[in-house]
């Protein structure tokens, strides 16, 4: 009789295919095969391990440029995740926007990086599934009304609502049939009509061309989307100790035709639908406050994944879609944003091969946030704010001002913007001109463990 042991010791790893090899293993051995032929028809059963790439057998396009050296120190720490990342045994090709910067370990798809793949690899479109930008255009409402409009009716900083927006019915059957997406119901209809915090945005200007009055929105699938990349990477973690051990966890994939990856493939798309009711439906609300009628919207996600006709699997990870028919609700035009005190670039994409077709999806930074706040430290907050947003109406929803969502923190724009005419990327064909934004703020200066552990310092120093 043969056991695991002896499945083992001939160097069968564990896994599901262990209940099935060891039944055909005796069941031959039963039969009159040998011992030998047993344990080799059982080994078959066990998945092929793909071992990692050697750095530079993928190659990718490099559409970035530094001015100076603290961009340079950026670039190069793009390249050397660029080029962990590459090794990845299902890549097949890969490309850098100009507004691109780390946003991990080492190996860790950057912010401005796009990946092809065979597989969805849950880390490469990040926690954020569908982040995006959502544009509508008021005619000529007042900014001034429209920005307080929109101030009253959105919701920034964790968690969901105190008055809630009602999910559409139709929306929500979609998160009801699909068995991933089914069991955060709940948090789909919390978080409803919220924004959340980091680097999202409520931005009112004009348009460049009309002087019609304009709203655009930033954020993703909130929580909803949150725990639905938390299964995909448990799923795609499994998959990993099996086929590639070697392979680093943020570039774990699952397998597109299994079962499982049907089934998150089409968990996407209903948190891509979510998401887009979502900026709409602030949107909505926004305009009834003001009296308004949206006379024309569009949007884009660009923090997502995206199946070509090569049937390749092309993951933007703060990349925007620039090729022909990338979404049924696709219109020629995407929107890039660069910073609150600069204008909202709308372009058109031109599918470039050395983008694999994307474009950046904003500004990037030189910096992490840490980083910028130590460089400003000694500085008053509110000197900062005040030199940096003079032109406009800035706010900040919490009320604490988070110095590192202002526009130093952020790369030049100007010269993001020169990149994308210098790598062809995308044409610019109209511009929002700002009037004010409203970002999250420092929500977390008043959390309640932080004032909590104020009060515990302010005893002590009684």
């Amino acid at each position: 009789m043969i056991t695991g042991k002896k499945l083992i010791e001939a160097g069968m790893r564990q896994g599901p295919w262990f209940k099935d090899a060891l039944p055909l293993a005796n069941k031959m051995l039963s039969e009159g095969a040998s011992l030998n032929d047993a344990i080799a028809a059982a080994l078959k059963l066990q998945p092929e391990q793909l071992p990692l790439r050697k750095v530079g057998d993928v190659s990718y396009h490099l559409n970035i440029e530094a001015a100076d050296e603290a961009e340079q120190e950026n670039v190069n720490s793009v390249i050397q995740t660029m080029d962990a990342l590459m090794r990845t045994p299902v890549v097949k090709a890969g490309a850098v926007m100009p507004d691109a910067c780390p946003a991990g370990p080492v190996g860790t798809v950057p912010v401005g990086g796009v990946v092809a793949s065979s597989e969805i690899h849950p880390g490469m479109h990040s926690a954020d599934i569908c982040c995006s930008m959502a544009i509508t255009n008021f005619g000529k409402a007042d900014p001034a009304k429209l920005l307080d409009a929109v101030h009253s009716v959105t919701h920034f900083g964790p968690g969901g609502r105190e008055s809630q927006m009602r999910l559409p019915d139709w929306l929500k059957q979609k998160i009801l049939k699909n068995p991933m997406t089914e069991k955060h119901s709940e948090i789909s209809e919390w978080h409803f009509g919220t924004q959340g915090d980091g680097n999202h945005f409520a931005y009112v200007g004009t348009l460049a061309s009309s002087g019609d009055t304009i709203l655009v929105t930033h954020h993703g699938s909130r929580g909803f989307g949150a725990r639905l990349y938390k299964d995909g990477m448990a799923i795609a973690e499994r998959t990993r100790l099996q086929v590639s051990p070697e392979t680093l966890k943020g570039n774990a994939w699952i397998k597109a035709e299994s079962a499982e990856g049907e089934t998150y493939w089409d968990a996407l798309q209903v948190a891509r639908l979510w998401t887009r009711e979502n900026h709409y439906a602030i949107h909505d609300a926004a305009g009834a406050v003001l009296g308004a009628n949206a006379e024309d919207r569009f949007w884009n996600e660009h923090n997502f994944v995206f199946r070509k006709s090569d049937g390749l699997f092309y993951h933007g990870k703060g990349a925007t879609p620039a090729f022909d028919g990338w979404a049924e609700d696709a219109t020629e035009l995407t929107i890039i944003p660069l910073n609150m005190a600069e204008p909202i670039l709308i372009v058109r994409g031109l599918n470039a091969e050395n983008g694999l077709g994307f474009s950046p999806h904003g500004a990037g930074r030189n910096m992490s946030r840490s980083a910028h706040k130590r460089k400003n430290a000694g500085k008053p907050d509110a000197v900062i704010f005040a030199e940096e947003t003079a032109e406009i109406d800035a706010r900040f929803f919490c009320g604490e001002t988070d110095i590192s969502e202002l526009p130093s923190a952020y790369k030049n724009a100007s010269a993001v913007r020169a990149q994308i005419d210098q790598f062809a990327l995308a044409d610019v064909v109209d511009q929002v001109i700002p009037f004010g934004c409203i970002m999250a703020g420092d929500w977390e200066i008043n959390a309640p463990w932080r004032k909590k552990a104020r009060a515990k310092w302010a005893e002590k120093e009684q």
